[in-house]
């Protein structure tokens, strides 16, 4: 009887994950805190991406870097795997905080695509970082870096055990926590006020747990129109973070 041969492609792991894309890549190799393995690329795209001199960059044809990455992901010629990056602290995202600033808060929001749209956006409007809890929130991944632009090497992540007393310690640091919830009485605008803000969102569907809930200063809503019953928790939080910057 023949044995199937082992495939020995891979798409990255949680421990060595790969990520594609100029913009993602780029990034990562601008990263001083990012420990880059290994990289292929193409003749062309290797002639442009500045890698450092310890990373041995495999050279490959454009159907062969397929082979690398998920089905149909836009890999643009380069794809590096990378060790994931070192835990950020809660502790010293809070003592670091400037006099205004904004922080997110996820609550079990688990797509990788919509958290690294997240960290996209927290990046644009200069959020200081997101807090997820560890059990339910996506790993670094190359669909989340492709997501995210850039800005998972840019936005501190942080990952907590438990949410509820992170959300404790965040209000202990001055911090006005909102919760967004589209059944709540408060516009978002009005729910706003002091200079320090942790903007709350739960997961599509179920939304925010009623212990997170019940860790908000204030609940409030996105005044959206009628005609549709929500915005994807990417397209909220973005919303919600460019609404807090200009307040």
């Amino acid at each position: 009887m023949s044995r199937r041969k082992k495939s020995h492609q891979s798409h990255g792991t949680a421990n060595r994950p790969r990520f594609w894309g100029k913009h993602a890549v780029a990034a990562a190799l601008d990263n001083p805190d990012r420990k880059v393995l290994r990289a292929w690329a193409t003749r062309e795209a290797s002639g442009f991406m500045q890698f450092p001199k310890d990373v041995a960059v495999t050279l490959a044809e454009a159907p062969d870097l397929g082979r690398l990455v998920p089905h149909d992901a836009p890999h643009q010629g380069i794809v590096i795997e990378v060790e994931p990056l070192d835990e950020a602290w809660l502790d010293d995202i809070l003592a670091d905080a400037p006099d205004r600033a904004v922080l997110l808060v996820l609550d079990q929001v688990t797509d990788p695509h919509n958290v690294g749209a997240i960290l996209r956006s927290a990046a644009a409007f200069g959020a200081i970082g997101i807090v997820t809890q560890d059990r339910h929130s996506p790993p670094e991944s190359g669909a989340l870096a492709k997501a995210a632009s850039g800005a998972l090497e840019r936005v501190p992540w942080v990952r907590v055990v438990n949410l509820a007393r992170a959300l404790e310690q965040i209000g202990e640091a001055g911090f006005w926590r909102i919760g967004l919830a589209g059944e709540a009485d408060a516009d978002l605008k009005d729910a706003l006020g002091p200079p320090r803000v942790a903007l709350v969102l739960g997961a599509e569907g179920p939304g925010m747990r009623q212990n997170t809930r019940e860790h908000c200063d204030a609940v409030a809503r996105l005044p959206i129109s009628d005609s549709i019953e929500s915005l994807n928790v990417s397209n909220a939080a973005a919303v919600a973070l460019y609404a807090a910057s200009v307040a």
